[in-house]
C-alpha cells in the first residue's frame, strides 16, 4: 500500500506514549512497528489492556484459563516490542464487557495518564465495529477531558480493515455487497481524510511479525479443534495481511483541556 500523508519524523518517534489496547494482540496488530521504532529512538512507551480477551474462543476453551493465556502472551509480545513488565498494566475487565464499567474505567486511565505525562497516546480508530475497540476509544477521550495537559492523539485502525477492497467480496451475498460498497466509499474518502499520518515500519516487519506470534492463542490453535479460528482465518488471510504493509497509518489529532 502506497502512502502519499504525513510521515512521522524521528523526533516524533522519540516521544514518550501510551498505547491502549482493548484485547491483547491489538496493540501489535494496529501500531506494533510503530512501538519498535519509538523504542529504538528511546522513547518511553507504556502499554494499557484494557480488557482480558477472554471470550475470543469460547466454549473451546475456559474463560479464566484462557485470560491466562493471553495476559502470558501480552507479555512475552511486549518483550518483542521492546516494551518490559514495569511498563505494562492489564486494567483487568472481561472480554466485550469494558462497556459496562466505562466510568471506572475513565478513572483509571485518568491515573495513569497523570502518573505517566505521555506526550502521545494511541487507541483504537473512533469508527471501530468492534464493541471494546469503540469502548476504548470512547474511555479514554473521555479521561482526556479532565487531563490538563496538551497531548496528541493517534487512533490506529485495527477492524477497519475487514472490508472490501482489503478483503474480497466472495464472502458476501448481492445485498451484503451492495451495503459494503456503499461503505467502501466512505472508508476510501477516510483514507484520504482522517488517516494522514503514517510510520514507515518496512525495516521492522519482521519483529512486528515475530512479536504477533507470541500471542499464540490467536496465531495458532491451541486445542486441535478446526472450529479455533486464527487470525489467518480471517478472510482467508487477506485481513491479517493488512497489518505487514510499510506503513501504519495513524488518524492524527491533538487534544487540549482548554479547545474541548
Amino acid at each position: 500500500m502506497q502512502y502519499l500523508g504525513h510521515q512521522l519524523t524521528i523526533r516524533d518517534l522519540g516521544h514518550s506514549a501510551i498505547v491502549f489496547s482493548p484485547h491483547p494482540d491489538d496493540e501489535t496488530l494496529g501500531c506494533g512497528g510503530t512501538i519498535i521504532k519509538k523504542r529504538k529512538e528511546g522513547a518511553r512507551v507504556q502499554i494499557v489492556y484494557m480488557t482480558d480477551g477472554r471470550r475470543s474462543h469460547v466454549p473451546l476453551i475456559d474463560e479464566e484459563t484462557l485470560a491466562e493465556v493471553r495476559a502470558r502472551e501480552a507479555l512475552k509480545a511486549c518483550q518483542k516490542l521492546g516494551v518490559y513488565e514495569d511498563h505494562i498494566t492489564f486494567l483487568g475487565y472481561e472480554d466485550a464487557k469494558l462497556r459496562d464499567g466505562l466510568e471506572a474505567a475513565r478513572k483509571k486511565v485518568m491515573a495513569i495518564l497523570c502518573l505517566a505525562e505521555p506526550r502521545e497516546i494511541f487507541i483504537p480508530y473512533r469508527l471501530e465495529a468492534l464493541e471494546d475497540h469503540w469502548a476504548t476509544n470512547r474511555c479514554v477521550l473521555a479521561a482526556l477531558r479532565d487531563y490538563e495537559a496538551e497531548i496528541t492523539v493517534y487512533e490506529y485502525p485495527v477492524w477497519f480493515w475487514h472490508q472490501w477492497p482489503w478483503v474480497t467480496w466472495s464472502q458476501y451475498c448481492m445485498r451484503e455487497k451492495l451495503d459494503a460498497a456503499f461503505k467502501t466509499c466512505l472508508s476510501n474518502v477516510r483514507m484520504l481524510t482522517d488517516f494522514g499520518h503514517a510510520v514507515w515500519i518496512g525495516d521492522v516487519l519482521s519483529q512486528k511479525y515475530e512479536a504477533l506470534s507470541q500471542h499464540r492463542s490467536q496465531m495458532t490453535r491451541l486445542v486441535a479443534d478446526p472450529h479455533w479460528l486464527t487470525l489467518s482465518d480471517i478472510s482467508n488471510g487477506e485481513w491479517l495481511q493488512c497489518f505487514f504493509h510499510q506503513n501504519e497509518i495513524f488518524y492524527r489529532h491533538d487534544y487540549c483541556k482548554n479547545r474541548n
